[in-house]
């Protein structure tokens, strides 16, 4: 019996086994910006599990980008090799296809690492720096003001961010994200609350998307035409005079005119008063009404845990991958697990594939193993 969610995918010359990613996710475990042993063990043990796209966590392109001083980055020569050392190994035991997000934090950060609280560092702590933003607004009233972008360093942040591109490249990545969403900086680009700018960059939707086309237009001018490159974007800040569901259904119409091949559409992170209707799925109605209205492959993301919910949401039209993160964290052999539950097929690890409940009896009848 076919099943929606192990069914492939084609993007571009990329094709994945089925529709499970695993979403990117910080890890605040970097040194320098540089990958380390716990990069190794994290990207690896998910790249086992069988689902068909490993997203690397986001990766700033310049150290003024991150988050906090532990994030991962792409910037120098160091950072590559290190990365590098990560996937290789990924791709030499797993059977997964790999993608890197590529980011710029903007205004949210310099911060403490979340399990230290998460507070904003102030420019005299050690390893802070200025936060950079489209205008000095900042993202909480007790946080510092970033500084005001000039063209110029606009034009410089697109050149370091086309730098990361031929990184990626030389790694091996099969794809990229530019993360366009939860309140980063392309995000601060484009909803009103966080941009007050009344250059070329701001003002009108057309203003505020210039930032995010102009960046996807070199980004993927610099990426190989048969790899695969898309944005994760917040569909809605959720909050009145934000960022709204119909202008996102524009930038994906504009996005797809330049050659994106998808939408990771999730949501939120601009601000942090918004009211958020967490529930299973719950943003799965702005990648369905992306899906549909721009024409464009889309991916949902946020609550989906079980095989059966992320059955009926490709199945029924309404993103055409998933994405998990926490669920993989619990779970990092979810994909098996859903095709047993589904009764589907999908892939093994060569390594692995003894630990199968249908294949001990064949391989090894009567024989116990361990």
């Amino acid at each position: 019996m076919t099943h929606a969610l192990f069914t492939p995918i084609e993007l571009r010359g990329l094709t994945l086994a089925n529709r499970i990613t695993v979403s990117p996710m910080c890890q605040y475990n970097s040194e320098d910006g540089s990958a380390t042993d716990w990069h190794l063990m994290h990207l690896g043990t998910l790249s086992l599990g069988g689902a068909a796209l490993v997203m690397t966590e986001m990766t700033n392109v310049t150290p003024r980008g991150r988050i906090t001083p532990r994030c991962a980055g792409m910037w120098s020569d160091a950072n590559e090799a290190a990365m590098k050392r990560v996937i290789d190994f990924c791709r030499q035991y797993g059977v997964a296809k790999h993608g890197i997000q590529l980011a710029h934090a903007g205004r949210k950060g310099p911060t403490q690492a979340p399990a230290l609280g998460g507070k904003p560092l102030k420019p005299a702590d050690q390893g802070s720096w200025v936060a950079e933003a489209p205008s000095p607004v900042p993202f909480a009233p007790d946080w510092p003001a970033p500084e005001e972008m000039s063209g110029q360093r606009i034009r410089e942040l697109i050149g370091e961010y086309v730098s990361a591109v031929k990184r990626a490249e030389r790694i091996g990545y099969d794809l990229i994200e530019i993360h366009g969403g939860h309140g980063y900086l392309v995000h601060q680009y484009l909803s009103p609350l966080s941009n007050r700018r009344s250059d070329e960059y701001g003002g009108s939707l057309e203003n505020r998307m210039r930032f995010a086309l102009e960046l996807f237009a070199a980004m993927r001018a610099a990426w190989p035409a048969d790899r695969p490159m898309g944005m994760r974007v917040s569909a809605t800040d959720w909050m009145d005079g934000g960022w709204t569901p119909e202008e996102t259904v524009v930038l994906a119409h504009e996005l797809k005119k330049l050659g994106c091949d998808y939408l990771d559409v999730s949501s939120g992170g601009l601000d942090p008063r918004a009211k958020i209707p967490l529930a299973p799925g719950y943003q799965v109605q702005f990648s369905e009404k992306v899906k549909k209205e721009a024409g464009i492959v889309t991916m949902s993301v946020g609550m989906i845990t079980e095989p059966w919910q992320a059955e009926e949401i490709v199945a029924g039209g309404r993103a055409d991958l998933v994405a998990m993160a926490r669920g993989m964290m619990w779970n990092p052999r979810f994909a098996w697990h859903a095709a047993e539950a589904l009764g589907a097929e999908t892939a093994y690890a060569p390594k692995m594939m003894l630990c199968h409940p249908k294949m001990r009896p064949q391989v090894f009848p009567g024989r116990q193993t361990g």
